[in-house]
């Protein structure tokens, strides 16, 4: 893809949604790191469905850490792998009370060093809180660079550096958000949204969802952005 054309893709992307903000709910560091970790597998509203029980009850390290992996699966029930989730919640907030003062460190090594954060995780947290130009690939962004050919890559750490290396400076930082927001309502995994899609003349797809004939039967997206699959979603696989 021509450099021109990933500019005036961005370009659109950003004159639509000129401040993306993530879905995940959360106030601060802290809630923002546990909410990434367990969208893992799961969905964002499965997510927030979680942390809105939770998080009025233990929302610090250490209170989680009181609380223990038993006291929190009762929470954590709504999303998916929450047993895993569970202890690797409270490992997590073990580590971040003994290793870093009950604070988020702005460092990767240590983010990585967390249990239950990978790279993805990291890469968010920089980028919302710390204010870091990283981009997270998740399956929609996985998805959305390869079939845009905005940034082909056969791994998702591979699509990560093809959007490091050539997405324009001025949107880098919030790249993340709207590729992740149009892998989510638009370039959808089953009949993407195509003939709404406001990138449709410069995305280098082939195999582009038709426009329904004249007459079809009433349904579909509303314009300018397509529902959600009615199958199970995949997310993040990356944590």
């Amino acid at each position: 893809m021509h450099a021109a054309t990933r500019r005036a893709i961005f370009r659109r992307l950003a004159a639509a949604n000129p401040e993306p903000k993530t879905e995940l709910e959360h106030s601060g560091a802290f809630e923002l790191l546990v909410a990434v970790m367990l969208s893992a597998h799961t969905t964002d509203k499965s997510v927030n469905a979680a942390t809105r029980r939770l998080f009025p009850v233990a929302n610090t390290p250490a209170a989680i850490l009181a609380l223990g992996e038993e006291g929190v699966k009762p929470y954590l029930k709504t999303v998916g792998l929450y047993n895993a989730k569970s202890r690797n919640l409270i490992g997590l907030c073990r580590m971040l009370v003994e290793l870093h003062g009950g604070q988020v460190p702005a460092d990767r090594a240590a983010l990585e060093a967390l249990p239950g954060v990978g790279r993805k995780t990291a890469n968010v947290v920089l980028n919302i809180i710390f204010g870091e130009h990283e981009i997270a690939v998740d399956t929609h962004i996985f998805r959305v660079a390869n079939r845009t050919g905005l940034a082909p890559g056969k791994t998702p750490r591979a699509v990560e550096d093809a959007l490091n290396a050539n997405t324009p400076a001025e949107f880098k930082h919030n790249a993340h958000h709207w590729l992740i927001l149009h892998g989510r309502y638009v370039c959808t995994a089953l009949r993407p949204a195509c003939p709404t899609c406001i990138i449709n003349d410069l995305c280098e797809y082939r195999d582009k969802t038709k426009p329904k004939p004249p007459g079809a039967a009433p349904g579909g997206p509303p314009a300018g952005a397509a529902a959600q699959p009615k199958t199970r979603p995949i997310r993040g696989g990356i944590a």
